[in-house]
């Protein structure tokens, strides 16, 4: 059944001797006209240059990365001349990649065969898997590995950094001649006859109030035959695709989850390399889905994290303090004691599974990766089939431009999809989050008889047909949490880890966080008075607080942009939806190392 839906709907370098991915060598492609400084409003910029590419791709993650190298594979071994770009809004690649991570290698045994001989960074095999359900801040029950469904183990898999592992996927790109730019934001999309013909990047140097700076920088048309959104999760451009296109009409509503990470350089007498440990349960209540993991990666590091699902109902939680809470639990604790916290950062990942998949193709280009919602949600993996799915949509978008199929839209894409492993695993387990929603006890139950018996036979498919935003409760019907203060050695608050991630942006520049047109009121009449203020909460990075407004004792809400860890999770979470989240100037964000 929901194959034929699939089928039927849809399930989506420049390098110098001195500085790989350099911004200025991009720039030289920008008119003279276009770098002068303007004195009058954006109305008056001047039209933008264009660079034209048989492919653009959008977001350099194992998805957008994995797309590229097999688009120059397939044109290296027909001997066809195809020119690839991608553009990313990080500063460098990788800067923008965060994930748990524990790597299944399936997709890139199949991209990079002897990826051991040329160096990848896979160095840590795990050697060790374990499971505990959290009973209380003091005591936890270890599940016997033999209980465990043989999907949740992982022999064969490697924890590593996805973040070295996409800086490490772009020198491959690059040495098949893909052409990479970073550091530029992805900031519209360019149609011609309601076909799309590439994507446009963010202007340079335009002032908060909206006027043209001195450092003012036109951007550029990247125009491709086909474009590729790989821009992870909640990605802008696709969101905006998905509604042009409609390609959501066959399928759920996403649902999300918010993953808060931190990178701990403990004592080598703790750390045991290979060792991955799972956790369910306390500190999260009996009705809020998610669950932690801690990783041992050489040489000393542990990478640890908590993911929250979005559809929590109580306002007063916030994810970010419910994972400090969880670091205080002796089985936790006794591991990163003494030790250092040297990184921090956070990503909303998709939970919906195959039933929130939209179609994939649409005219001119695809959607690939995370931002179709390509996510195991019991394996909380997605890097492997991210990376899957841009290989198949390139294997499509190569046919289609060297056969000359008509039409503007490579729907080879979906069926590659539909005969693929990423299809058969994802249906395996299609019930297994939604079956949450009846409790964290009965989602436990039914995921095991899911996953070691039914193994996705079962002749039902439970769907659900609200977004995250809808499932908040108001304050008045919850009870307030009571966090403990933080105690700077085990536990931060959080701005002392926000600084851990590096983040930054061009003070002078207009938010990237807008308020959407008609909603004004919402922030104060709604969200405060109504949910109290959730978004204060959920946030992972501060930039959502509540100010008084001057000579009044009410309150105002102020965006903190310049904090923003681009987690998406405001996009998600807040009521009614009220927030928009758009690219900021290219190059800003966080900058991240080891994630």
């Amino acid at each position: 059944m929901w194959r034929r839906s699939l089928l039927h709907s849809g399930v989506q370098s420049l390098r110098t001797p001195s500085n790989r991915w350099n911004k200025p060598i991009f720039t030289r492609f920008i008119s003279k006209n276009a770098t002068r400084s303007f004195s009058s409003n954006a109305n008056a910029l001047p039209p933008r240059e264009q660079m034209e590419f048989d492919v653009v791709i959008v977001g350099a993650g194992p998805a957008g990365l994995g797309a590229a190298i097999r688009l120059k594979q397939l044109a290296i071994q027909n001997n066809q001349e195809l020119s690839v770009c991608i553009v990313e809004k990080g500063a460098e690649v990788g800067s923008h990649i965060l994930s748990g991570n524990v790597f299944e290698p399936r997709a890139l045994n199949e991209l990079i065969p002897d990826w051991k001989d040329k160096g990848a960074p896979l160095t840590t095999p795990v050697t060790q898997d374990s499971f505990h359900v959290m009973t209380s801040a003091s005591s936890s029950i270890k599940i016997p590995n033999m209980f465990l469904p043989k999907g949740l183990h992982n022999d064969g898999n490697y924890i590593i950094s996805l973040s070295n592992l996409c800086k490490w996927l772009a020198s491959q790109a690059e040495e098949l001649g893909v052409e990479i730019y970073p550091g530029f934001s992805a900031s519209e999309v360019v149609y011609e006859n309601d076909v799309v013909k590439g994507i446009a990047t963010a202007d340079l140097g335009i002032a908060k109030d909206g006027s043209v700076k001195d450092t003012f920088q036109r951007g550029m048309e990247l125009r491709g035959k086909q474009t590729l959104f790989a821009e992870g999760c909640r990605g802008s451009l696709s969101e905006l695709l998905m509604a042009k296109y409609n390609l959501r009409e066959f399928s759920d509503p996403q649902t999300y989850g918010l993953g808060v990470k931190e990178i701990w350089e403990v004592d080598p007498a703790k750390h045991k390399a290979g060792t991955v440990q799972h956790t369910f349960g306390w500190p999260l209540d009996r009705q809020t889905y998610g669950g932690t993991f801690l990783y041992h990666m050489q040489p000393n590091l542990v990478l640890l994290g908590m993911v929250v699902g979005l559809d929590y109902k109580n306002p007063y939680l916030s994810p970010y303090e419910e994972l400090q809470r969880w670091k205080h639990h002796p089985l936790i604790k006794n591991v990163i004691e003494g030790g250092n916290c040297i990184s921090y950062g956070a990503r909303c990942i998709n939970e919906g599974g195959l039933q929130a998949i939209p179609k994939v193709t649409f005219p001119g280009g695809a959607l690939i990766g995370c931002a179709p919602g390509f996510l195991d949600v019991p394996k909380i993996k997605g890097s492997h089939m991210a990376m899957k799915t841009g290989m198949m949509a390139a294997e499509a978008v190569f046919d289609h431009l060297t056969t000359g199929k008509e039409g503007h839209e490579a729907t080879e894409y979906i069926h590659k999809l539909g005969d693929s492993w990423v299809y058969k695993d994802l249906h395996a387990v299609r019930n297994v989050h939604p079956s949450f929603k009846y409790g964290n006890v009965a989602g436990f139950l039914y995921s095991g008889l899911a996953l070691h018996i039914l193994k996705g036979r079962e002749p039902w498919t439970w769907t659900h047909n609200t977004t995250d935003a809808d499932a908040t409760k108001k304050a008045s019907e919850c009870k307030p949490i009571e966090y403990p203060k933080p105690d700077g050695k085990i536990s931060f608050d959080l701005l002392t880890n926000l600084a851990r991630s590096g983040t930054n942006h061009e003070h002078d520049q207009p938010s990237h966080l807008k308020i959407k047109p008609g909603m004004e009121s919402v922030p104060e009449q709604i969200s405060l008075k109504e949910y109290a203020a959730p978004e204060s909460r959920f946030c992972p990075a501060r930039v959502y607080e509540y100010v008084p407004k001057e000579d009044s004792s009410e309150l105002k809400l102020q965006i903190n942009a310049q904090n923003c860890l681009h987690c998406k999770c405001c996009d998600i979470k807040t009521p009614k939806n009220y927030i928009k989240w758009t690219v900021p100037e290219g190059g800003g964000g966080p900058a991240y190392a080891n994630m």
